[in-house]
């Protein structure tokens, strides 16, 4: 059986919230050893964010399974001193503290990749390094606000943010990629280098389609709730047993398609009113209503029967609690539980699949600070001196 690919890489992170971790969590789920470092009192503070996991914050399992906690005070020289012990013994480091804290410490990318040519080093920013914005605050929300995302997310009548914090994994997913990638020509040249990657132009980047439709064509699509702003019919629609059922008709064989075996109105299939997407874009109101009405008077199986079976892209309009229930996931064997100071938590395996290797590992979520003493007597730290730093509040 293959190993997993990053089996044998090393990963020291000061990180926290959701950007960075959820970076790192990914090179922990394909082997990788990531040690998080955080502050003595109270660590990470997405920690505190709720406690909706078994007591636990949500966010903190789900970005940090896998990884060693060591709990580290970095304004206090010895404790600084001991996470660059760590970093001189890695092939990989990852920050998002805020701009200019890194540098501060010597802790940034281009310092760290001098001192260490074969170490690959990453600094998640919110607004990147230059430019005006270079230390303006930067949370998910006003991300999301600033690249434009809320202004083509919601209804006419009001924008809304994403409901997942789409700033921040678009960042960790990105700095995930530029790790790969830097590992990769690290293979080929024996130097690793640094990686910088930014909240906005992460998210800028997802903005394509509202971008060049705004740029080069003149105005930005306009919000449509879950429609879609140049597909039509692309909506959800009630059921009459109280669900509701998106579907999406694709190109004019469809629509006709959906006419005669769903709505049961072949005429509107040549009606010109309705004969091309162009056509029913510009009649959205009477398009919705003719699907709405037919969609209404059966149930939400029935509904989706009669879509499948005409060959229609649909999907039910599901919640969370439904997507937990998910029979696709139940069917593949996606859901597995991994272990934290609470007990047993269930999670879902990642979307990645390697084929003739291993599962991706699925470490415990571990509490703060529980793996300081054996990191630092992997530093060759001697007993007596890790419980002197801890009673100077050096370490926790």
């Amino acid at each position: 059986m293959m190993p997993l690919p990053l089996e044998g890489v090393t990963v020291v992170a000061v990180e926290q919230a959701v950007s960075a971790p959820f970076a790192t969590r990914q090179l922990a789920d394909l082997g990788a050893r990531v040690i998080k470092v955080e502050r003595p009192d109270g660590g990470d503070f997405a920690r505190g964010y709720d406690t909706a996991a078994a007591g636990l914050a949500s966010h903190f399992v789900w970005c940090n399974r896998g990884k060693e906690s060591i709990a580290v005070d970095l304004k206090d020289p010895r404790g600084l001193e001991l996470v660059r012990g760590l970093i001189a013994g890695a092939d990989v480091f990852v920050q998002n503290l805020a701009q200019g804290a890194a540098a501060r410490l010597g802790l940034d990318a281009a310092a760290l990749c001098a001192a260490h040519p074969r170490l690959v080093a990453v600094d998640v920013s919110g607004y990147g390094a230059g430019g005006p914005y270079a230390h303006k605050r930067a949370y998910d929300m006003l991300v999301q606000c600033e690249a434009g995302l809320v202004s083509v997310t919601g209804t006419p009548e009001r924008p809304v943010k994403a409901g997942i914090p789409a700033a921040d994994v678009a960042a960790a997913m990105y700095a995930y990629s530029g790790v790969l990638a830097a590992l990769l020509r690290r293979a080929t040249t024996g130097r690793g280098g640094p990686v910088e990657v930014s909240m906005l132009e992460a998210l800028t980047e997802w903005m394509g389609h509202p971008l060049h439709h705004g740029m080069h064509g003149g105005e930005a699509p306009p919000r449509t709730g879950v429609a879609h702003a140049v597909i039509a019919p692309y909506d959800a629609y009630a059921t009459a047993d109280g669900g509701q059922v998106l579907l999406s008709v694709q190109n004019d064989r469809e629509w006709r398609r959906l006419a005669e075996q769903v709505l049961r109105r072949p005429e509107l299939g040549a009606d010109p009113d309705f004969a091309t997407n162009t056509a029913r874009v510009a009649h959205r109101e009477r398009t919705d209503a003719a699907v709405a009405r037919a969609l209404a008077g059966v149930d939400t199986a029935e509904a989706l029967a009669r879509l499948e079976a005409a060959g229609i892209a649909c999907a039910r309009l599901n919640t969370v609690a439904d997507v937990a229930a998910h029979p696709q996931l139940a069917a593949r064997d996606r859901w597995r539980t991994v272990g934290t100071e609470a007990g047993p938590l269930r999670a879902m395996l990642p979307p990645l699949t390697l084929p003739g290797g291993p599962e991706c590992r699925m470490g415990p979520v571990p509490a703060l600070g529980e793996h300081t003493d054996a990191l630092l007597a992997e530093l060759g730290l001697g007993a007596a001196e890790r419980a002197g730093l801890r009673r100077a509040g050096v370490v926790a």
